[in-house]
């Protein structure tokens, strides 16, 4: 009878703590930083809105490179700020978790469907009379976020995805087509 109720008690143990295990595969309740890249320095935060989905926000500085026949045949380089405001998806937290491997601080690959405005205020530009537009654009996107120790952190991720020109700066044809592709090293407090 001892036997019996004492394999029924650690077997409810062992279900109890594999539960409790899987309960804490998950996103970080919040999580706040700095990256930059090769064309920009953002800063950002994610907060836990699910158990594997975040939502990051980001206020940011982007550098571009801009030219042909719409800047007569000029090429230049700006400075923008730039806002996003982005769901991520970590769709391989689980699997992650299996295999050992870390994912503090969000640490796992993602879908997101990024949102960033960029308003018409330049903080640079090489063209003193270049006045970009300000614009929204709407991005699926796929990417990766690794941390090395507490606080380095690595993030890749490319889309592509639809923008629209606002004001007047393009009535003719205001949306264009976006390719959005990053790769930064960043530092998490």
């Amino acid at each position: 009878m001892k036997t019996k109720m004492g394999r029924w008690v650690l077997g409810i143990g062992i279900l109890g703590a594999l539960n409790a295990y899987s309960q804490e595969v998950r996103v970080d309740s919040t999580t706040f930083g700095i990256q930059t890249g090769f064309l920009g320095i953002y800063s950002h935060n994610e907060a836990r809105i699910s158990p594997k989905i975040a939502l990051r926000t980001e206020v940011g500085i982007n550098a571009g490179i801009y030219g042909g026949a719409m800047y007569a045949k000029r090429i230049g380089t700006e400075l923008t700020p730039v806002i996003t405001v982005e769901p991520r998806w970590y769709y391989n937290l689980d699997r992650r978790v299996a295999k050992g491997k870390n994912i503090s601080g969000n640490s796992g690959n993602f879908l997101t469907l990024q949102t960033s405005f960029n308003p018409s205020w330049q903080i640079f530009s090489t063209e003193s009379l270049q006045r970009t537009a300000s614009q929204i654009t709407v991005m699926p996107m796929w990417g990766l976020k690794r941390n090395k120790g507490k606080h380095f952190t690595f993030e890749a991720g490319a889309g592509a995805g639809v923008g629209r020109y606002l004001g007047n700066s393009k009535p003719d044809n205001p949306y264009f087509l976006g390719i959005g592709l990053h790769l930064r090293v960043g530092y998490r407090f």
